[in-house]
């Protein structure tokens, strides 16, 4: 019981402290309604739990999911950042290229290249040309050539050059 103890205030996943306190509360002689009520689980919770603690022990509790591990090794990953900061231009396609041809790994989500250009404080977003229209010396300029345009405009139609306008 005192392994129990032991791994009830070190343990840092509360699915693993509800197993614990099932089986602990029911093991001390807690009624079972009384523990289903203040953890908040079913009796069938207690049953699994307890019988996984009496043919594993605390091990049995314990979550056996710990996630997957990063396709790159560390190593590679800091090649792939130093790859990343030589000047050229990148986009997604050569990086997944240059890790799929040089560490033979190919995510399954793009977000994982995303990652990888993110923490290299790289965009993998397009640039979109400028707008000339928003160059204030350019809209100047186009605004003078109109007015210009016009004045020539209205001076030909004042001296009128002699050929006959018909409506």
């Amino acid at each position: 019981m005192s392994e129990l103890d032991t791994f009830i205030t070190t343990t840092r996943d509360s699915r693993e402290l509800k197993r614990a306190l099932a089986v602990k509360n029911t093991l001390a002689g807690h009624p079972w309604q009384a523990v289903v009520e203040e953890l908040g689980v079913c009796w069938s919770f207690i049953g699994k739990w307890r019988q996984m603690y009496a043919e594993h022990g605390v091990d049995g509790l314990k979550i056996g999911y710990k996630g997957s591990s990063g396709y790159l090794t560390p190593d590679a990953r800091a090649e792939v950042m130093e790859w990343l900061q030589k000047p050229r231009r990148w986009n997604l396609g050569s990086l997944r290229t240059h890790i799929q041809r040089r560490y033979g790994v190919v995510y399954k989500s793009r977000q994982s290249y995303y990652a990888l250009l993110h923490e290299a404080k790289l965009s993998w977003k397009k640039t979109q040309k400028r707008n000339p229209k928003a160059d204030p010396e350019q809209v100047m300029e186009a605004r003078e050539t109109i007015k210009k345009n016009d004045a020539r405009g209205v001076q030909d139609s004042e001296q009128g050059d002699g050929r006959a306008v018909c409506g």
